[in-house]
């Protein structure tokens, strides 16, 4: 098995304001916005939109009604109206797919999706971050691929509204054999009682940041130091590993280590349940 990190969500040029830890644990990533057809204003979480709970964040957001984003990996089945027969999916192009195929990414493997997060509180009635928390990268979903669509005739009909469906942007890339979508395992493989895709809650064993320092030197347990990690395999140094500025898949191979690391994860998962 390989285990990929794949880096998702707003960052400092796409979206400009870290994803919100919320008071209750919840991991809410935001999609980084594009020309695609899902407003942030049309997704929903807990009876708010996306778009007004940027708001609340970061109150003069470029962001408005008619932004549009890139809902991938889309993982929760609630925040948009979902056809018959729809189940989470990730959609990948261009480089970043190369990066994948590269390294042998397969059925079977699994993707801990991270992304910029800061913890956030209610204050006043209104949400907003924690002055002087740190900036976070943060794991806040999985999926082990159990399909992978390769052509455009094996888009399946609930499928069309995903981004990377669209033909309209990668009609070109289908051609070309530079797109694929994956679909998840019923179960994981490893943990079957847990769902093959979905989402966690903050806990600690969730963060990559290194305490104290920047959000993109990581911490791993001591048991991996020296795992090749795809992208920057130069990346440990002496107390922390340097993750690449640029890229979006981090490819390992599923070692003893790796898959204790891996482990430890999902028994939160369990425990959040």
């Amino acid at each position: 098995m390989r285990i990929i990190l794949s880096r998702k969500g707003f960052d400092s040029q796409y979206g400009r304001q870290a994803s919100p830890i919320l008071p209750d644990g919840t991991l809410l990533s935001f999609p980084i916005p594009s020309e695609d057809d899902i407003t942030y204003d049309s997704i929903l979480w807990a009876g708010q939109s996306y778009l007004d709970i940027i708001r609340c964040l970061k109150p003069r957001t470029f962001l408005n009604e008619n932004s549009k984003c890139h809902l991938d990996p889309d993982l929760r089945a609630i925040t948009i109206h979902r056809e018959s027969g729809w189940m989470p999916a990730y959609g990948q192009t261009g480089s970043s797919l190369s990066e994948l195929r590269t390294n042998g990414v397969t059925k079977g493997d699994l993707f801990l999706f991270f992304g910029w997060f800061k913890h956030t509180e209610y204050y006043q009635g209104r949400l907003r971050y924690i002055p002087r928390t740190p900036n976070l990268h943060v794991i806040y979903g999985y999926m082990q691929i159990g399909n992978i669509i390769e052509s455009i005739e094996q888009i399946p009909e609930w499928l069309e509204y995903h981004p990377h469906a669209n033909l309209q942007n990668y009609k070109e890339a289908w051609e070309k054999g530079q797109n694929a979508i994956y679909l998840p395992t019923d179960h994981l493989t490893f943990a079957p009682d847990l769902q093959g895709s979905g989402t966690f809650k903050y806990d600690k064993n969730l963060v990559l940041t290194k305490e104290g320092y920047s959000r993109s030197r990581w911490e791993f347990p001591k048991s991996m130091r020296g795992v090749a990690i795809s992208h920057n395999p130069n990346g440990w140094k002496s107390d922390y590993f340097q993750s690449a500025a640029i890229g979006q898949e981090f490819v390992m191979d599923g070692t003893t280590s790796v898959m204790e690391w891996v482990k430890d994860m999902f028994d939160v998962k369990k425990q959040q349940i």
